[in-house]
């Protein structure tokens, strides 16, 4: 099938690329040019593993194209999907500009045939009949011709067209994975041929084709109108950070009554209906997608008269546990000023390049603010030297520098690497040997074998 990206950032690219790895035929459109011209070189622009190896091959097969222009992409897609960002406003709600633009440039640009237009990027919910009224605004612009007089002539019969929602459900670090072994793929729309489409679309993936265990039954597809569509995303991610707020609030009942939270998690994930996962107590959930999600979905709540109690308790108790680490150092060090504090890693959490609301960013403005100097090893930004938002923290080359002098360490992201560092040798470099294991990734015995005064999160 004939496939249009509109957006190549996380989701749109991995989109594109795999849809381009089970064989459909994609053209990906972005604004930019240098990053268009990245990836004509086969040459990801984020941190994404197996991505590059993908776009890679399908450049070789011919079966994806990088572009900026969206009037090819239009002319080429069935199938043309919206991925463009939806960042949080101040007020919580979802900035919808980039979807309204790229609607208005599909309707100005919708050529004869009947088109599938898929909102991917997560959106609002009632997004879907807006984005068909933008689109339609589009057609109509364009139809419309100036003639001598000043009046209007209405030209061209109306494209067909239908809108999609098709709510992406990726874990950044995992997000290949994650599209060809799927828990789930949600079609909300009021058009069956448009769901049609997009359930042949998707038949190598359901049926497993591409799966990293090609025995498991097919993938389920819950077909849907475009409001639940958009509501299953947003309910989905809120979900999820509440289940982190829960056990991080757990954690902080154990650390004052002497329970280990890593125990209490595995007992009551033993229980089917709660299970083991996101059941890890630490400093909180950040990145690009929770915040935002939960933010616009109090503030949908909001709009129709509704408190959400639950969700504003589960931002509450994230808030607060971002300064969990900052509270264990000063009960470990006592005075901050003039200390210096090692963050080892940096972006919100291992296996990517994104740094959007990562938990280090509140603790280098905190330490700062307390007069600590502060440093940090991160495996990806310290070898590709991303400094986006970044003031205040010396970046260090490797974890024995950043150990150098070090009054004591943060681990902040559960890197994989850092479970096989030389833990003896950094602590024979400290002039503390203190460790703050901010997501109870590491072995507390092992530590103090090596050395370290170990300090977990409700441990």
């Amino acid at each position: 099938m004939r496939v249009c990206v509109i957006g190549t950032g996380y989701v749109g690219l991995v989109t594109g690329a795999c849809l381009a790895r089970i064989g459909h035929d994609v053209i990906c459109v972005d604004n930019n040019e240098e990053k268009v011209k990245l990836m004509k070189s086969g040459q990801s622009p984020i941190f994404e593993p197996g991505l590059s190896e993908i776009m890679q091959s399908a450049i070789r097969e011919e079966k994806i194209h990088f572009t900026t222009d969206i009037a090819a992409g239009v002319a080429h897609g069935e199938i043309l999907f919206i991925a463009v960002g939806t960042p949080p406003l101040p007020t919580g709600e979802s900035d919808t500009r980039y979807v309204e633009a790229v609607a208005h440039s599909i309707g100005a640009n919708l050529n004869s045939g009947y088109k599938v237009i898929v909102n991917k990027s997560t959106v609002p919910i009632g997004s879907g009949d807006w984005v068909r009224m933008i689109v339609l605004d589009g057609i109509a612009e364009r139809q419309k011709t100036l003639i001598p007089n000043g009046g209007l002539a209405v030209q061209e019969k109306l494209p067909e067209f239908d809108v999609v929602s098709n709510p992406e459900f990726l874990r950044e670090g995992s997000a290949v994975y994650d599209t060809f072994n799927p828990d789930r793929i949600v079609l909300g729309g009021n058009s069956q041929r448009a769901i049609a489409l997009m359930q042949e679309l998707y038949i190598p993936i359901v049926e497993r084709q591409y799966a990293a265990d090609k025995s498991l039954p097919p993938v389920p597809v819950l077909t849907t109108d475009l409001s639940s569509a958009e509501m299953i995303k947003y309910a989905a991610n809120a979900f999820l950070a509440t289940k982190i707020s829960f056990i991080n609030e757990v954690a902080n009942i154990c650390d004052r009554v002497g329970a280990d939270v890593t125990k209490v998690a595995k007992g009551i994930g033993l229980d089917s209906r709660i299970g083991y996962k996101f059941l890890n107590a630490g400093i909180g959930w950040g990145g690009s997608c929770f915040p935002k999600d939960v933010a616009a979905l109090i503030h949908t709540a909001d709009d129709y008269g509704y408190e959400a109690q639950i969700m504003k308790a589960a931002v509450s108790v994230n808030e607060r546990q971002r300064l969990i680490a900052l509270e264990k150092l000063q009960q470990a060090l006592k005075i901050l000023k003039g200390k210096t504090v090692g963050l080892l890693g940096l972006t919100f959490k291992p296996d990517t390049d994104d740094m959007r609301d990562a938990p280090a960013l509140n603790l280098i403005e905190h330490l700062n603010r307390l007069g600590a100097k502060v440093k940090a090893y991160d495996p990806i930004v310290s070898q590709t030297g991303i400094r986006d938002g970044l003031t205040g923290v010396l970046v260090e080359t490797d974890a024995e520098r950043l150990a150098d002098g070090c009054d004591a360490l943060v681990l902040v992201t559960e890197w994989q690497q850092f479970g096989s560092l030389d833990y003896a040798k950094m602590a024979q470099l400290m002039n503390h040997a203190v460790i703050i294991d901010g997501r109870n990734f590491l072995d507390p015995d092992t530590m103090v074998r090596a050395g370290f005064q170990y300090i977990g999160v409700g441990r």
